[in-house]
């Protein structure tokens, strides 16, 4: 089982700076002030971490990729080699921040993280995330049983995403503690500026460890031509289908007796 995955800084800059783009409404919805300390969940290269340092916050950035670490310390930022699941932080922070992370990490580890989250924040902190939602690139998930069901293939032993339901992780979360500002899911369909093979070289890599690498080439074709006429436009874009999920939580203030 290989459900890894890894990250080129310089790739992903390249060929995914909109995932960063998209999601500049969900660092405004945490609302950082100035002198705010921000914990900034699976940081990536620090394109979004470097607004808030520029709206005047203190910011522990983390991520368990060693590569985008390093760029994001290139950035001058506070950087930190941590993996999500293992968060030590105890009320530290008034802002714990993340985007288009923890769909990357399984249902069952999902408790641990957000136990984490809870502990870092500070009475009265937020939790604003934004994550792949219930649906999300469904057909690239359906491109990929195909091709490795064929070839004789438990696609599932090698499927790295976790996509919830609006409700399910209403229920995490409120689970924990936490006060449910806004939680929602919507579909998002996102254009890619060049081949749907691009995006599965960066994003489905879990996928394509399935098979030899001399087989890769092969299995990426297939696939594509699976998508072709499910996310092709007549005029030749391709279109990505994805459903984020977007939640705002507060961990309650402190109760005095």
């Amino acid at each position: 089982m290989n459900r890894r995955q890894t990250w080129d800084p310089d790739q992903y800059a390249r060929e995914a700076r909109f995932v960063s783009d998209l999601g500049a409404p969900v660092v405004d919805l945490c609302k950082a002030q100035f002198g705010e300390d921000v914990l900034d969940l699976g940081c990536g290269d620090g394109a979004l971490t470097e607004r808030f340092v520029a709206a005047g916050c203190r910011v522990v950035a983390v991520d368990s990729s060693p590569e985008q670490i390093w760029a994001a310390r290139g950035r001058g930022l506070d950087a930190k080699i941590i993996d999500a699941t293992e968060l030590s932080f105890h009320e530290r922070f008034d802002v714990v921040f993340s985007n288009a992370v923890l769909h990357w990490i399984s249902a069952p580890e999902m408790a641990g993280v957000i136990e984490g989250v809870w502990n870092a924040l500070r009475p009265g902190g937020r939790f604003v995330a934004e994550l792949g939602g219930h649906g999300c690139v469904q057909s690239v998930r359906e491109g990929f049983k195909d091709a490795l069901t064929t070839r004789g293939i438990d696609v599932a032993a090698h499927d790295p995403w976790y996509f919830p339901t609006a409700d399910d992780f209403h229920t995490r979360l409120e689970s924990r503690g936490f006060r449910i500002d806004s939680i929602a899911t919507f579909p998002r369909p996102t254009p890619l500026r060049s081949d749907v093979t691009r995006w599965l070289e960066i994003f489905a890599k879990p996928f394509l460890s399935a098979v030899s690498a001399a087989e890769r080439r092969g299995l990426l074709e297939d696939v594509r031509t699976f998508l072709e006429p499910r996310l092709r436009t007549a005029e030749g874009v391709w279109v990505v289908d994805y459903v984020r999920l977007r939640f705002a939580v507060t961990k309650p203030p402190a109760t005095t007796s």
